[in-house]
């Protein structure tokens, strides 16, 4: 195995990685991008292939650009209460608290790797407004927001198409870039911050192939951008969930993305970019790694648009100056969402959670 000798890419065994980690000595910086964190505690080459395609499969970005402190928060704590990020994160907190639904317990005891919804993901939003909806909450679909003005009694005007709310509180799950857009003009040094939030474009192409067979399981592989910066990996969903293969012959289902923070160096502009030259990458990425030739059954290309974003160095310091410009201007404002804290769906659901609980004096 890897850990105890020489596996390509790399040129020495991993526990020499694990050595150099309880040796290092403890940063000092308060921040640090996430390559020189993983270099100066594990080595180059951990750096520059592990971490590397690590940070382009989770964030679609450069780990040369991204923050330790703000996307890998667990590391950046772990070496500074243990000096070492093996045994901070071995001696950490233990294991967090929480709900203890009889899911969560059957998941924690059948160490669930991940998870799926029968209906796909459709099936989140589409529970939360059954859920609201007999809760006298009203939803508004397929309304863009346009403008948010602050009224002299304190409340929000909400003006949209086509509608118009007063709202005491606004809870906002836009990204960024989008909420700073429609802040009135009182609110622009808070729009500014927003502004400096980057966010990078995601083509996502699915492939269907029938009558082929995969040389390899589990549940995809990434590449590192020293390989090739347009491709950043691979996800063999046949293998995650063979149920969603459909009938008939045996079929094999691939998502493959490109682009992230190489979108523009790779294929140009994200509103004008071919869908068809996508397609093509996609194609032959499929072919040179996995040997899957052919032309699939099925294909779906969509540009994510601004849709992953990235927390470069210093994101921990823009988020306080956020807090406080939110909190010196008594702004009634709320953000969750992406740009800010995680941008998984698990850190947006807690995210969300936090919110509300201190709208509710949790």
């Amino acid at each position: 195995m890897g850990l105890l000798r020489a596996v390509p890419p790399f040129s020495r065994a991993l526990i020499w990685s694990a050595v150099q980690d309880l040796m290092a000595p403890k940063g000092t910086e308060p921040d640090e991008s996430i390559h020189s964190f993983a270099r100066r505690r594990f080595g180059a080459e951990v750096a520059d292939v592990a971490v590397d395609s690590l940070c382009r499969g989770v964030f679609a970005g450069d780990c040369r650009q991204l923050s330790i402190r703000s996307c890998f928060p667990a590391l950046f704590q772990a070496e500074r209460t243990r000096r070492s990020v093996l045994l901070g994160l071995v001696m950490g907190e233990g294991r967090p608290g929480g709900a203890t639904s009889a899911l969560l317990l059957r998941a924690r005891a059948e160490r669930w790797t991940q998870w799926g919804l029968k209906g796909g993901m459709q099936t989140l939003p589409e529970a939360i407004a059954a859920f609201l909806q007999p809760r006298r909450a009203e939803l508004l679909l397929h309304a863009e927001l346009q403008r948010l003005q602050l009224q002299h009694n304190g409340t929000w005007q909400v003006g949209g198409t086509p509608f118009t709310i007063t709202a005491d509180h606004v809870i906002s799950a836009l990204p960024a870039a989008a909420l700073a857009r429609v802040l009135p003009p009182e609110a622009q040094p808070l729009a500014h911050e927003l502004t400096h939030i980057p966010a990078v474009t995601v083509a996502v192409v699915n492939l269907q192939y029938r009558d082929v067979t995969l040389p390899v399981t589990g549940f995809g592989h990434l590449v590192p951008s020293s390989e090739d910066e347009a491709l950043l990996g691979i996800v063999y969903d046949s293998v995650a969930f063979p149920q969603h293969d459909g009938t008939g012959s045996p079929s094999v289902r691939l998502t493959v993305m490109l682009g992230g923070s190489w979108f523009h160096r790779s294929f140009g502009d994200p509103t004008t970019a071919p869908k068809a030259v996508l397609l093509q990458r996609a194609q032959r990425a499929v072919k040179e790694q996995l040997g899957l030739v052919g032309t699939p059954v099925r294909s779906m290309v969509r540009v994510q648009q601004s849709c992953i974003p990235q927390y470069t160095l210093g994101h921990w310091q823009r988020m306080e100056r956020i807090g406080r410009l939110v909190e010196e201007q008594r702004l009634p404002l709320s953000l969750i969402g992406a740009s800010y804290s995680g941008v998984s769906v698990n850190d947006c659901i807690a995210s969300a959670k936090a919110a509300v609980g201190r709208l509710l004096g949790g």
